[in-house]
């Protein structure tokens, strides 16, 4: 029997940092002073105990108010508040009379985490908004958050409750919703009810506030307890923590115990191979690893009672299909040889062997255990033939199961396009994606996906066969609606994007902002006049374009592109000043001049009295269109954004002194 301890198991960050901190107060203190705590201070007994031993009494909120205005020189009072935290009321009048009595000292070790969470209470919610908190009404973290609330306050204990609020119209698609949760609420409860507010709730401000330390500990307390036989849960039967840890750990394995310490572990594990333990948050590690021991002695004792057992076990030969548990004893170029405490040696062929992707050696060294699946068995021979693949496809195949009942996401490789669809491979397991699910448009290349990684949902399953079909469409559909949900969200005017030009019509252009369309007239398009959007832009163009105005019940935003950063005329007049000399385009001739590109979008006239040094009868006899000169700029006409140039000025600039006398 194999014993594995969780490395997440035992005090999270809040209570360690609480007990150590008690600790310290002890260690401290003046011999005349007192120290109290709000309540237990974790919710394990024995720790409890521990500490009222050493002086520390939990008191009531009425007695600790009492306590603290009676605190004085001969009679010191310290009031630590645990993790959880307190209600609002008594924090303030705690605080005040702290403020006001140097006798009396609050240590306020409230979790940071539910800091958090009480911030969001006071500060997200007006009096018109309703606070919803997924929690236990009776938890004191849950009575802490709503005592922060201004408004309205709901407490949902599960998604049947959510339902039930908007049933009996406590709620509806309008309301003001702050929704949080208390911090040890199970993970996979609280992504279900999140998605129901986003939902039904169009109105809803979403906080994630489950503790990061005890969605780890579940996630790490899922795979134990589909790796063990049996998993034993420690901590405090009060813990909500606790309780949240080991109704994980039950729904991936029936057989599992909770006890508060090791006095309390009985039971017949005879048949338990791997045994795994894990703790809630308010367990010390020192009764952790007195579970740890007595399962060990537990362990010691099985072997010594099965001895004979193992001994006659080991005259029997095994049979396909058997899966085994051994010691691997040499590994060479072509096979491993396995001990399997029985006549026959196991072997196992090199290619079976998993290589470890960051070393690329074999996963396994001399002196693992290793579990296989037993292929051949020849007395004769005395060997055993073993597999590998088999184990870990038996063990994909559970988490594919596992991410059909529970709707999870998988990725794996896309390894080949077959008739009708794709195959994506996920270890040694092979999954079907139909064409229609590829996410690939209709009657498109789906053989484009060949080699890419890619992340899709189970939709359906044969058990007895086992093979399953996936959907690529599925996720990337719940990405788009999450996407767009933000969007409409967080979506202001004068937001600025780098869109795509997804399609045209007469009257603009529609551009992809990341899963939500804007439409940009064609009169936002430029800034000199076009007759239709293709003039200036083209399906798959990046374009940059900033919110106009929106409306979130239609669906519909109005884009513009014009800015006064791009406005041709605000460029031109901040690069050129009269007298300067530009290059210019000829784009027109007229009988009067001619007209010459500055900048885009910004022409000049060249009168017909300033492009040659003497009187000419026609333009078109000194210019052509496209010919690029040097002109003089001489007049610039900002409130009719007019321009005159000059090729003229260029070519006798001496004659300006005497034209004027002239005139004269």
């Amino acid at each position: 029997m194999t014993v594995r301890v969780a490395s997440l198991a035992g005090f999270c960050f809040g209570v360690k940092r609480a007990v150590e901190h008690l600790e310290h107060l002890l260690a401290t203190k003046r011999e005349p002073d007192r120290i109290y705590t709000v309540g237990q201070i974790i919710h394990n007994p024995q720790v409890v105990e521990r500490f009222r031993a050493r002086g520390v009494q939990p008191i009531t909120e009425a007695e600790a108010l009492t306590l603290a205005r009676g605190a004085s020189v001969t009679s010191g009072v310290h009031i630590v508040l645990r993790a959880h935290g307190v209600e609002k009321p008594l924090f303030d009048a705690l605080s005040d009379i702290a403020a006001d009595n140097p006798y009396f000292v609050l240590h306020d070790m409230t979790c940071p985490f539910v800091e958090k969470i009480h911030r969001h209470a006071e500060r997200e919610t007006l009096h018109d908004e309703t606070l919803v908190v997924f929690g236990d009404r009776e938890h004191p973290e849950v009575k802490g958050i709503v005592s922060y609330a201004k408004g309205r306050v709901l407490v949902v204990s599960n998604l049947e409750e959510c339902e039930k609020l908007l049933k009996e119209g406590n709620i509806s698609k309008d309301s003001d919703i702050v929704l949080v949760a208390q911090t040890t609420k199970p993970i996979n409860l609280w992504k279900k009810i999140e998605l129901f507010f986003k939902k039904y709730c169009t109105n809803a401000k979403i906080f994630d506030t489950i503790c990061s330390v005890t969605e780890n500990r579940q996630a790490e307390a899922v795979t134990l307890a589909r790796l063990c036989d049996h998993v034993i849960v420690v901590g405090g039967r009060t813990s909500a923590n606790t309780k949240s840890l080991y109704e994980t750990v039950r729904r991936e394995n029936p057989s599992a115990t909770l006890c508060e310490c090791a006095e309390e572990i009985e039971g017949d594990f005879s048949r338990c191979h791997v045994i795994g333990i894990t703790a809630g948050a308010s367990t010390p590690r020192y009764i952790i690893e007195e579970v740890k021991q007595k399962m060990s002695e537990i362990k010691e004792i099985r072997e010594e009672e099965n001895f004979a057992e193992l001994l006659e076990s080991s005259l029997k030969t095994l049979n396909t299909g058997d899966i085994v548990t051994g010691v691997i004893t040499s590994i060479n170029t072509t096979e491993i040889h396995v001990d399997l405490s029985t006549k026959g040696t196991g072997v196992l062929s090199a290619d079976e062997m998993p290589i470890d992707p960051e070393t690329g050696k074999p996963a396994f060294k001399v002196g693992d255990e290793i579990e296989a699946f037993v292929v051949r068995v020849s007395d004769l021979e005395g060997v055993v033939g073993l597999s590998r693949k088999k184990i870990e496809r038996m063990s994909e195949w559970k988490k594919i199961m596992a991410a059909h009942s529970e709707g999870t996401v998988l990725e794996g490789k896309v390894t080949d396009a077959v008739k009708g669809g794709v195959i994506v491979t996920v270890g040694f397991s092979k999954i079907f994606i139909p064409a229609s699910q590829t996410g690939v448009a209709k009657d498109g290349d789906y053989s484009v996906l060949v080699g890419t990684v890619q992340q899709f949902a189970i939709i359906d399953i044969d058990e007895q066969k086992n093979r399953a079909v996936g959907s690529i469409k599925k996720v990337l559909s719940a990405k788009r609606k999450e996407a767009q949900e933000n969007f409409w969200a967080t979506i202001e005017e004068g937001m600025k994007f780098e869109g795509t030009v997804k399609s045209l019509t007469s009257y603009g252009a529609f551009v992809d902002l990341g899963g939500v369309d804007g439409m940009v007239h064609v009169s936002e398009l430029s800034w000199s006049r076009i007759k239709t959007p293709s003039e200036v832009v083209a399906v798959g163009d990046k374009l940059s374009v900033f919110v106009k105005s929106f409306d979130k019940e239609k669906k519909r935003i109005s884009l513009g592109c014009k800015t006064e950063e791009n406005n041709p005329w605000n460029i031109f007049t901040s690069t050129y000043s009269e007298g300067d000399v530009a290059k210019v385009t000829i784009v027109g001739l007229t009988p009067f001049g001619a007209f010459a590109e500055i900048i885009s979008d910004v022409d000049g006239l060249i009168h017909i009295s300033q492009i040659a040094d003497k009187k000419i009868a026609n333009p078109a006899d000194h210019l052509t269109i496209g010919q690029v000169v040097d002109a003089k700029i001489i007049g610039i006409d900002n409130e009719k954004k007019k321009v005159s140039l000059s090729i003229r000025a260029l070519l006798v600039p001496e004659t300006a002194e005497e034209t004027e006398e002239a005139g004269e």
